[in-house]
């Protein structure tokens, strides 16, 4: 019984049509953080970095208007634009079907 070190494992941390739902829960939990003092900011754009990346990982060219949506939600939530990002999330969410 050994860990196998030879060359790297193929990740799927959320195969096929599981990353829909991941996605949509993660940036569910973004929006609803992501004026909260104590961290909410942080989490929140560490979860639409998460998503945005995890979509272009699997299939950018499908996923190109939600990932471009998540982009600028990322950017205004970092210029604490909450109104805009939250729009934005909204607009990436609606997007993923």
């Amino acid at each position: 019984m050994g860990v196998d070190v030879t060359r790297p494992k193929p990740l799927e941390t959320h195969p096929g049509d599981e990353i829909v739902p991941w996605a949509r829960e993660q940036l569910g939990m973004a929006s609803s953080i992501l004026d909260n003092p104590g961290g909410g900011l942080l989490f929140a754009t560490q979860a639409i970095g998460q998503v945005r990346a995890g979509l272009e990982e699997r299939d950018a060219a499908h996923w190109g208007p939600v990932i471009q949506s998540l982009a600028r939600a990322e950017d205004a939530a970092i210029r604490r634009e909450f109104t805009n990002a939250r729009r934005l999330i909204d607009e990436a969410l609606s997007g993923l079907v």
